[in-house]
């Protein structure tokens, strides 16, 4: 019986929300990715071989298409939505002024994200939701094992999945601008 009213107070009592400000005290152990969701902190450990390929080819894809003005940049780089809202996409595409000394303010034209073997729902549902909500008009989702590459645009105020490059499949995409790309070259 004791234990039953201990877990109903414990579901009722107030959860505090962390902010942007108790994201910047905590120390940096450079093995840790943190961010926040409506809160709550999001640890990602240091990523595998498999994630780092697909980042690394993929921003020198990105970086030779960008338009003039903008820039590509890695995680760790916060993407500050609010004090309880702290997003750091694999690769962000903004405009070069977008971007503060310490995080972007406003949502990149692009975020992308490869999925992490240990968490692949947190990319494919819990930050596509989170990105939605915070306006991001076009989103990526890189597979590493199974490559392929899922583009999501904003359509009618939703992130809506528009096309899907399997294997050895050429994905052209012309927004937020054109870039040509196959999935499986991201992780040979």
């Amino acid at each position: 019986m004791a234990r039953r009213a201990y877990n109903a107070a414990m579901a009722k009592a107030k959860v505090s929300q962390l902010t942007y400000a108790d994201l910047q005290a905590l120390p940096d152990d450079e093995l840790h990715r943190y961010e926040l969701i409506d809160g709550e902190l999001l640890v990602s450990a240091a990523p595998n071989t498999a994630h780092q390929l697909a980042v690394a080819r993929l921003h020198l894809l990105l970086h030779a298409a960008c338009p003039p003005g903008h820039q590509v940049l890695f995680a760790p780089y916060d993407w500050l939505v609010d004090d309880h809202n702290v997003y750091e996409p694999d690769l962000l595409v903004a405009p070069r002024r977008a971007f503060t000394e310490r995080f972007l303010p406003q949502p990149p034209l692009l975020a992308v994200e490869v999925l992490s073997p240990s968490h692949p729902g947190r990319d494919l549902v819990r930050k596509r939701a989170a990105y939605e909500r915070a306006g991001l008009g076009h989103y990526w989702i890189v597979d590493p094992v199974v490559p392929s590459v899922t583009v999501l645009d904003r359509v009618g105020g939703a992130l809506v999945e528009t096309c899907v490059a399997k294997g050895d499949e050429a994905l052209a995409v012309e927004h937020p601008f054109p870039v040509t790309l196959v999935a499986a070259d991201l992780v040979d």
